[in-house]
Order: structure tokens, then C-alpha cells, then sequence
């Protein structure tokens, strides 16, 4: 896929394929880790890719200012789109944030950006382990 066909994707259709990317690169994370039983890993795996969690992590991104004009731009397409789901466990706005946050995912997969994508990832695993060390709920 062109660059230039990625940018103009919808932002349901990123946040799709964010959605997926981040449950491959959590799960590997955990596995790797060897922290967790097999039989608990889908639980572990829930608190890093919740809605309440992604919406977190889009927040300390937004007040860390760690990202470009474009990324916020993804973001905020993603945010908007308008989706027919229903969230799960938790309120419209978050939901919709963490909307945004798969759509800069699946945006930044698309564009082949893989350094940023670790990078962006890394902080999301750090900010979910940061809220739970501190007695915050991840999910």
C-alpha cells in the first residue's frame, strides 16, 4: 500500500488494524516476559489493550508532546469516526479516544514506520505497568 493511500484511509479502517497490531506486539511482550501463565495471559493481556488504557496512554503522549502534527491528526480522525459499536466497560469518550490511539497504530503499520511504532509501544507497555505499579486500574 502507497503511503500517500494510507494517509487518506479512514479511521475506523486504522484503528482496525491498530487494534490488531497492539494485541500481537502485547501478547510477544508478555510471552516473552515469561510473567505470566498461559492460561492468564489473555487477562494480563486486557490491561494493556483495554479502552481505559489505550485512552491513557493517547493522553500522556498528548501531554508529553511526543507526538508530530500528523500523529495528533491520526488521533484525532480516529476519535471522530464514526463507529456503530457500543463501548464495553466504559464511557464514550474514552472509547473514542482509544479509538484514536489504534488509529495512529494501525497508521504508523501501514506506513511502514516500524521504529516508531516500537517506540510508541514501548511507551504505551511503560505508562500501563506505570498505572498499575501505582495501584491504577489498566482495564
Amino acid at each position: 500500500m502507497e503511503k500517500q493511500e494510507v494517509r487518506q484511509l479512514n479511521g475506523l479502517a486504522l484503528a482496525y488494524m491498530g487494534d490488531a497490531i497492539l494485541e500481537t506486539y502485547i501478547r510477544r511482550y508478555l510471552i516473552e516476559q515469561g510473567k505470566v501463565r498461559p492460561n492468564k495471559l489473555h487477562q494480563a493481556a486486557t490491561h494493556y489493550v483495554s479502552a481505559k488504557a489505550q485512552a491513557r496512554v493517547a493522553y500522556a503522549l498528548l501531554e508529553a508532546e511526543m507526538l508530530t502534527d500528523e500523529e495528533v491528526q491520526i488521533i484525532k480522525r480516529g476519535r471522530n469516526a464514526k463507529s456503530h459499536a457500543s463501548p464495553k466497560n466504559t464511557d464514550m469518550k474514552t472509547y473514542r479516544l482509544s479509538t484514536g490511539m489504534e488509529a495512529l497504530l494501525g497508521y504508523l503499520y501501514l506506513q511502514q514506520s516500524t521504529d516508531r511504532l516500537h517506540e510508541i509501544i514501548d511507551f504505551t507497555i511503560k505508562v500501563v505497568e506505570e498505572g498499575t505499579e501505582n495501584g491504577g486500574t489498566s482495564s
